[in-house]
């Protein structure tokens, strides 16, 4: 009788071991690899943003994409950029990235035609990223915030196409002030 009282036990143990170990690696892989989606909320205001002056006054439509590569959330629009450069480009939209200052990292192959921006005036007080601005054509900034709302950002749910759109057609816009709920990070040590 002892003997089954034994193997039972064993077993047990060993169960239970097994289960503490398949439980570390859930923990450890959530940890590492998949991030929560918070909805943080942003408040976008472009007063300060200034191109460069040789990009500034009249001109094409000019993107700036304002962008961390320590960001998670970029995932979410990289595609959807690569799709805006790929559409917009030939049409003569000028597409820049401005990469925030101290990080490290590179854009993925799909966003390598942007331009590359060192500086841009008033860059400081951006709250978060991934965000964009767009000036129009004659140099005054048309668009400042998020490219949409949400964890992810595609052409259905993106504000950037009908921004584009109307700026192609001659419409002015005037949309410099936005609050948005989405995927974001801290872009200056003032907004975190």
């Amino acid at each position: 009788m002892r003997q089954p009282y034994r193997s039972a036990l064993f077993a047990s143990v060993i169960l239970i071991i097994c289960a503490g170990v398949l439980w570390a690696a859930y923990d450890w892989f959530q940890d590492r690899y998949l991030r929560a989606f918070s909805e943080h909320t942003a408040v976008f205001s472009g007063d300060a943003l200034r191109l460069p002056a040789e990009l500034a006054g009249p001109g094409p439509i000019r993107l700036v994409h304002f962008w961390d590569p320590a960001c998670p959330c970029n995932v979410g629009n990289q595609q959807h950029l690569g799709e805006l450069i790929e559409h917009y480009a030939p049409q003569g939209v000028e597409f820049y990235a401005l990469q925030k200052a101290g990080s490290h990292g590179q854009l993925p192959d799909n966003l390598r035609k942007m331009k590359t921006l060192n500086t841009l005036l008033g860059a400081d007080h951006v709250p978060a990223t991934p965000a964009v601005g767009i000036w129009d054509r004659t140099g005054k900034l048309a668009y400042f915030g998020p490219y949409s709302e949400g964890l992810t950002c595609n052409s259905s749910n993106s504000f950037i196409e009908p921004i584009l759109q109307a700026l192609e057609a001659g419409r002015e816009v005037d949309a410099t002030h936005t609050l948005a709920v989405g995927c974001y990070c801290a872009w200056s040590k003032a907004s975190n």
